[in-house]
């Protein structure tokens, strides 16, 4: 979440510096990934050059039909000639200027020069300009009483720093602007603004026709009417911060209900009203078989157990999740019906699931917004709403179950010091929630409506206090209990393979646990998966490696290998998966560089290599092996295009290394170096060929190593010729080249005998 400053200083006028802020949310709150500086430099004496103007006079550019050749006041002793390009205002309007030596947010400094025979002396702006958002159609029109001459960046937040906030799942009412305000206000001892908005005057008193015949999935619906609605642009204000917030500014009507929801953190939806069939709402669950086309512009069938906006004939939106095309807020649009309801978590969870559709408000509602902040979000809009497109408000129901009742629970500070290990004053105690919203009477707390799903227990109150005096917690070390230690041997193993692929030059990552999809159609999924991106729990550690890889590759860096050493999670048929430990890699190259690092590990460990033919969904079906301990490969080019990889089973490589260290002295006598080539089958592996030659010419082959493979019209289709490079020797003599042929005669007769193979050489 972008949380822009400027907006969060609006309720909460703290005095603390942006990096001040970043570390006490950090500490306390939540993880402030960066503070983020956006819009004009204000370094140098730029900002002042940036200026209110009044268009004087504005007419063709002689020499250009695109562009005007305006004169504008901007506060200096005479006008200042400018050629504008936009056409979209003309004499009197008042406009933004940037006079030359500006430097731009894109780094352009602008200078006195000449276009077409007429000198211009700056530059009216636009929006993109300036960065105050996406619009480079016309030029900004401000407000006509602004004065000459008057800073820009006193009437628009021509700079500004940006929090990028990284919330918890536990704390939906972070995600929102004014819910941030809160926790700073309570960080800092400071004063929090009132709920913003005002009540805007009623012009009329129509019924509002709203039937809610799920009250569990929504518990509230405030629907109110506005007519005379003028579709058109946000002020620049209202875009300038929806952008820095990090959404597309669209129209007035819209960017209201997305300002709401970012500033209280309650999503709304506007409807055109005139294309309600019966001008009514009705909240219900989708009947089977039933369809609605959304915003996007997909068909999406729905299924009985979501939740549905409908009028008196069909769906019109998939309650907190997307609108319908049918009833979007268009530019024929002049009534609109503004919903700002509140639904059930679990439900749109489950719906956003599985439709694959995750929105803005669909990411508020699966935590849980608070119920009661419906009516402060109903009125905010409307204020704007009349503010903004010239609405008039002219009806309103407030369709509510019974909302819950907010929890009391009984706070023992002396708990709350035995706990923390710190003595913590009541009054600190008391004056600490009481700052967050918590209502005290005597030690009974009531938790506020926004606390209600995250604070139940006493011990919960006790975090609140806790993570207000992290400071006061001295630094100490637990006592020493042990004075020896050793690793297990899974632990050992688990070092001894980090150690080896960072010899190899690979470098570890992690990746999630949790993923999209898995290979496996059996791998588990999770009953409530915090996004449809991690919904999974992965059977392979290959895809996320892949995918960090690819990552990589396309942000320019350079020889990529990464490895992992995770569990992966099998189904078991019992209530809990299988957990073992899998350690994974993806590299440039080919077959040859993946196996050379599996069989670097497979010798470090001193376990038998035993590689044969194999298939792997994620592999290219011609260059897989097997071991009995996993897989190794060139990844399918449908995967990704240049990538080795491997994955291996932690205990069965555990299971298959040998502990012992063997030494066998080296002989004195010299080896007699031959190289053979035989002509097999291609379902013949070497390694079965390798074992036989061992087996037939028995401790006397010292080695025997494939050095190259071919195949071709010479030896016949379905063959290929293998050629291994021998060594015969013993320890107690030289041998003879008679010795060597005797021992070569019996491999060939024994390959010759168990695999039909004819020596090439």
């Amino acid at each position: 979440m972008r949380v822009p400053l400027s907006w969060l200083r609006e309720y909460v006028p703290v005095g603390a510096s942006p990096q001040e802020i970043a570390e006490r949310l950090t500490v306390s709150t939540c993880e402030v990934e960066r503070v983020v500086r956006i819009g004009v430099a204000d370094d140098g004496g730029n900002l002042g050059l940036f200026r209110v103007g009044r268009v004087l006079e504005a007419g063709k550019h002689p020499n250009a039909d695109r562009l005007q050749l305006c004169r504008v006041d901007v506060g200096g002793a005479e006008p200042s000639q400018i050629v504008c390009g936009a056409w979209n205002f003309g004499a009197g309007a008042t406009v933004a200027v940037a006079l030359p030596g500006a430097t731009l947010p894109n780094g352009l400094t602008l200078e006195r020069r000449e276009l077409r025979g007429q000198v211009s002396e700056g530059m009216i702006l636009a929006e993109d300009e300036v960065a105050l958002g996406p619009d480079h159609d016309g030029i900004m029109v401000l407000d006509g009483a602004l004065e000459p001459g008057t800073p820009l960046a006193d009437v628009l937040p021509l700079v500004d720093d940006v929090l990028e906030v990284e919330t918890t799942p536990n704390r939906p009412d972070l995600l929102s602007v004014y819910g941030l305000a809160r926790e700073v206000a309570a960080l800092f001892d400071a004063e929090l603004a009132p709920w913003p908005g005002v009540e805007p005057e009623r012009a009329g008193d129509e019924p509002v026709d709203v039937r809610v015949e799920d009250e569990k999935g929504c518990p509230r619906y405030v629907g109110r009417l506005f007519r005379d609605v003028a579709i058109g642009p946000s002020p620049v204000w209202m875009k300038a911060r929806i952008a820095a917030a990090g959404m597309r500014p669209i129209s007035n009507v819209v960017d209201v209900t997305n300002y709401v929801m970012l500033g209280l953190g309650n999503p709304l939806h506007a409807f055109d009203y005139e294309t309600l069939a019966g001008g009514r709402v009705v909240v219900r669950r989708a009947a089977p078989g039933e369809e609605i086309r959304t915003l996007d512009g997909q068909q999406r069938k729905l299924d009985p157990r979501d939740l549905l906006i409908a009028d008196a004939d069909r769906s019109i939106a998939i309650a907190g999740i997307m609108g319908g095309e049918e009833t979007e807020v268009a530019e024929r649009t002049t009534t609109v019906l503004l919903e700002a309801a509140n639904f059930e978590p679990v439900s749109i969870l489950h719906s956003s699931e599985r439709l694959g559709l995750r929105t803005e408000g669909s990411n508020r509602w699966e935590k849980g917004v608070d119920p009661h902040l419906a009516g402060h979000a109903a009125r905010l809009a409307s204020q704007l709403l009349v503010e903004t497109a010239g609405a008039r408000w002219t009806g309103e129901t407030d369709a509510q179950a019974t909302l819950p009742e907010r929890e009391r629970i009984e706070l023992r500070p002396a708990r709350t010091s035995a706990l923390l290990g710190l003595d913590v004053p009541v009054e600190t105690q008391h004056s600490i929630l009481a700052r967050l919203g918590f209502e005290l009477d005597g030690d009974a707390v009531t938790v506020p409506t926004w606390r209600a799903r995250d604070v139940t227990r006493e011990v919960d109150l006790v975090e609140e206090v806790a993570r207000f005096v992290l400071d006061d917690v001295p630094f100490t070390l637990p006592p020493r209990r042990e004075l020896h230690g050793r690793l297990t041997a899974e632990q050992q193993l688990r070092r001894r393979i980090e150690d080896v692929l960072l010899g190899c030059g690979l470098s570890e990552a992690y990746t999630p646990t949790l993923v999209a999809s898995d290979p496996r159609p059996d791998a588990l999924r999770l009953p409530l998966p915090l996004s449809a991106e991690m919904s999974v729990l992965r059977t392979s550690l290959l895809p996320s490696l892949i995918e960090a890889a690819t990552r990589n590759r396309e942000v320019g860096n350079e020889s990529v290998a990464l490895f992992e050493i995770a569990h992966v999670y099998l189904p078991s048929g019992a209530q809990l998966p299988d957990e073992p430990w899998h350690v994974g890699a993806v590299l440039e190259g080919g077959y040859a560089d993946a196996k050379g690092v599996v069989d670097t590990l497979l010798e470090a460990l001193r376990v038998e290599p035993a590689f044969e033919r194999g298939e792997h969904p994620l592999l290219h079906p011609g260059k897989t092996a097997r071991l009995p301990q996993g897989w190794v490969g060139e990844v399918h080019p449908a995967v990704g295009q240049g990538w080795a990889a491997f994955e291996l089973d932690l205990a069965g490589l555990g299971g298959a290394a040998d502990g012992r260290v063997l030494y066998e002295a080296v002989s004195p006598f010299p080896e007699v170096r031959q190289d053979l080539a035989f002509v097999v089958d291609e379902s013949v592996s070497a390694g079965e060929l390798a074992a036989a030659m061992r087996e037939a010419a028995g401790p006397e082959l010292r080695s025997a190593t494939v050095f190259d493979e071919y195949r071709g019209g010479q030896i016949g289709e379905g063959k290929r010729s293998l050629a291994f490079r021998v060594a015969f020797g013993s320890h107690e003599r030289t041998l003879t080249d008679e010795d060597a042929a005797a021992l070569r005669a019996r491999i060939v007769e024994a390959l010759a005998g168990r695999y039909g193979a004819v020596l090439r050489a």
